[in-house]
């Protein structure tokens, strides 16, 4: 009992390791008396076995992850035994048989029968049989395992990925598989250097045995005078024992390696899924039974074994069938079974909301070409480049942009990649990850060798080139990026566009839940007793279409607050709204520019578009051939103003803002439309086109 009790305190205190490898130095070191070798060789076998009865009864390899561990330190205390039983055997073979222990004389006598011979033969047998054959295989398996493993890594995290974002499972079960697959990486690449110590293991004693039985011949003659045969008989079976005692715990140890590294996860034991699995199906032993009686009906044959395995084999087909037979109308007959419910083993359970999967606010599908950018392990910088987005976005607009989640999809072409909002494609383009971009600004003529294209988020005129091209490309003046920066900025620009779709009730009432932390009396006062909360979604929404920043919500909803009494309608809020954030929406569009350059409509065309605006509101359409001339009009002039690095700014009249804002919005996303109210006092105007002359 005290025994016991100490050595669970040695355990739990953490001096057991330390302990067991200082106690194999030892044996390395110091002599050991006849006694202290049986002890350790006896326990040495009982560690093999029960490591070997562990490794089969354990149902998955990473419920053994300490088995590296374990390899290592049997293999050490195997290679110790065998340097204190040399010793022995050298010093004390001239006594006798029994010099090095019983548990050495009894392998040299008992297992081999005294014989020295037929002990090299059993000897070279096992070492064969191990080191050729078991170790090599199973370090063969361990090798490809880790590799494949490895391989498998990114797309198993984005299959969990793919299963947390579709609701199957939750964060905590997420972070368990996440674990998992580590330890699996972890394990299979331990298990892939231990194989190294089991064959170093089997080498070594196969030339400890030459040695031993080499300077035990050689002592025995030449230092005790003994006659060189009864030299040879005594140290070749204490060799021959001594060998054996190691070899066979090794054969186990070698056995359970290769068992772990071989059967696949599952919730059984290796010994139920042999059974399951390989008398499974009772054709299997019906044939087999059929093929030996046939052999057994032939002249000559030993009959009686060959008939009796091939009654016994049909015996257990014939029952297996039976049992078959019956399985399915019991759980029926005893009432265990809803009516329509299936007795195969399918899921029958009611369907629940459990299994809606929820939309993904963005999300963001790559071939199998395009994992390894979003994959750590392999340097992949995309993620990054997306955090990096989110938040620069989020700092820019003035709320927080959701998560984008990304999962592959084997459908997609294997460098194509698709964004979607809300479960509805945004956009879809390629991007070759061996590659970088070069994309022309306009003003470069001379052409590179590559995959002609365009770049994804501006439309400009690009080619995919090889890496080493890229200083060539810089010097006739390409603008060159990365994959992972095209596929990020393409969903800048994608999300800057669909900024307004981020948003809804949830995002609004966290921006006036951290307005009320500075200013409570005014979000009090706002929301609901001025305003419902849709329509301060809506007005924010409103802004954000036309790419107006939301930062300064303080300023939004003391304008909203002023203006609520005499309208509630959110275009008329919105407008008011942009008058008070003129300054902040110019500043984004020209920076801190004294001057802005604009645009302005000629008198005749303003009076035409104010005349229809006055017969209907500001989502009439206009007159076709109208339609046409100004949209040509400003489409060039603003392309003018992107080639000099100068932002599209066409000002107009308060009344036609809105509708021209929204004439514009598809057609030419970079033009901003302003109003002569939204200009600050200090701003300068610089008029360089008048569009309707």
């Amino acid at each position: 009992m005290n025994l016991t009790a100490t050595l669970g305190g040695m355990v739990r205190s953490g001096l057991g390791a330390p302990l067991v490898l200082i106690t194999i130095l030892a044996m390395v070191v110091l002599p050991l008396p006849p006694f202290a070798l049986d002890v350790f060789f006896t326990f040495n076998i009982a560690l093999s076995l029960v490591v070997l009865l562990a490794t089969i009864y354990s149902d998955r390899p990473l419920d053994f992850t300490v088995f590296p561990t374990v390899l290592l330190i049997t293999t050490l205390l195997r290679l110790a035994l065998n340097i204190a039983s040399t010793r022995v055997v050298l010093l004390h073979g001239h006594t006798g048989p029994d010099a090095a222990g019983k548990v050495i004389e009894a392998f040299g006598h008992f297992v081999v029968g005294g014989n020295y011979a037929v002990g090299i033969v059993v000897f070279a047998i096992l070492t064969i049989i191990n080191f050729v054959v078991v170790t090599k295989g199973a370090g063969r398996v361990s090798e490809v395992s880790a590799r494949f493993t490895l391989d498998a890594m990114p797309g198993k995290q984005m299959a969990i990925d793919a299963d947390l974002n579709a609701g199957v499972i939750d964060q905590a079960e997420a972070k368990r598989r996440r674990s998992e697959v580590v330890q699996e990486a972890d394990f299979y690449g331990s298990m892939d250097g231990s194989s190294k110590f089991v064959r170093g293991d089997a080498i070594a004693g196969l030339l400890i045995l030459f040695i031993n039985m080499l300077g035990g011949i050689a002592i025995g003659s030449l230092q005790h005078n003994l006659p060189l045969a009864e030299a040879a008989q005594f140290y070749t079976l204490l060799t021959i024992g001594d060998g054996l005692v190691a070899q066979i715990p090794a054969l186990l140890l070698s056995t359970a390696a290769a068992i772990i590294v071989t059967r696949a996860s599952g919730s059984q034991d290796i010994g139920q899924q042999v059974t399951q699995q390989l008398f499974g199906k009772p054709q299997t032993l019906a044939i087999t039974a059929g093929i030996i009686g046939i052999l057994g009906l032939i002249p000559g044959m030993p009959n009686l074994v060959f008939l009796g395995l091939a009654g016994g084999a049909g015996y257990l087909a014939w029952r297996m069938r039976a049992k078959r037979r019956v399985e399915p109308v019991l759980p029926i007959i005893s009432g265990l079974t809803e009516p329509g419910a299936a007795a195969d083993g399918l899921d029958t359970r009611e369907v629940g909301w459990d299994d809606v999967p929820p939309l993904d606010t963005i999300g963001m599908e790559v071939g199998y070409r395009l994992i390894a950018l979003v994959d750590r392990n392999q340097n992949g910088q995309l993620l990054a480049r997306i955090k990096g987005v989110r938040k620069k976005l989020s700092q820019e607009l003035g709320f927080l942009i959701p998560p984008v989640h990304i999962r592959d999809n084997l459908d997609l072409a294997p460098t194509a990649y698709r964004i979607t909002l809300l479960g509805v494609t945004a956009a879809e383009s390629e991007a070759f990850p061996d590659r970088h971009l070069a994309i022309n600004p306009g003003q470069v003529h001379s052409s590179l060798p590559g995959i002609a294209t365009q770049d994804p988020a501006f439309k400009l005129p690009a080619i995919w080139i090889e890496p080493n091209l890229r200083e060539q490309a810089q010097t006739l003046g390409y603008t060159v990026v990365d994959a992972s920066t095209v596929i990020a900025t393409h969903l800048n620009q994608i999300l800057l566009m669909h900024a307004h779709e981020l948003l809804g009730h949830e995002e609004a009432q966290q921006l006036l839940d951290r307005l009320a932390n500075v200013a409570p009396r005014l979000v009090q006062d706002l929301v609901p007793k001025t305003l419902p909360l849709r329509v301060v979604v809506r007005v924010l929404q409103n802004l954000l279409i036309e790419q107006a920043p939301i930062r300064d919500i303080r300023t939004i909803a003391e304008t909203l607050a002023e203006h609520s009494a005499r309208s509630q309608d959110p275009d008329v809020l919105t407008t008011a709204v942009r008058i008070s954030l003129g300054r902040m929406i110019v500043q984004s569009i020209n920076g801190l520019e004294d001057e802005l350059p604009v645009m302005t409509l000629a008198a005749e065309l303003e009076q035409i578009l104010l005349r229809t605006l006055q017969m209907g509101n500001e989502q009439t359409p206009l007159e076709p051939g109208l339609a046409e001339r100004l949209h040509k009009a400003l489409l060039d002039t603003a392309q003018k103003q992107e080639l000099v690095g100068q932002p599209a700014v066409l000002l107009v009249p308060d009344a036609l803002r809105v509708m021209l804002a929204r004439f514009v919005r598809h057609g030419i996303p970079a033009l901003h439309v302003l109003a002569f109210s939204e200009i600050p006092e200090d701003r300068k105007l610089k008029v360089i086109a008048t569009v309707g002359k």
